[in-house]
């Protein structure tokens, strides 16, 4: 909800990296969860393919 509260779909084309960066580090609900990290790779999201190939 809050994604589409700050309008971010259109926003992350042309905002700065450091704006985002910022948005992301100060609001938990916008970093897509959950995280499986493996090795030299992470995964957001769960996509069952994905977490299969990594586990």
């Amino acid at each position: 909800m809050r994604y589409r509260e700050l309008n971010l779909k259109e926003k992350v084309k042309t905002a700065p990296r450091e704006e985002l960066l910022r948005l992301l580090a100060s609001d938990g609900m916008l970093v897509k969860r959950p995280i499986l990290v493996g090795g030299d790779r992470a995964v957001c999201g769960f996509k069952e393919a994905e977490w299969e190939a990594l586990l």
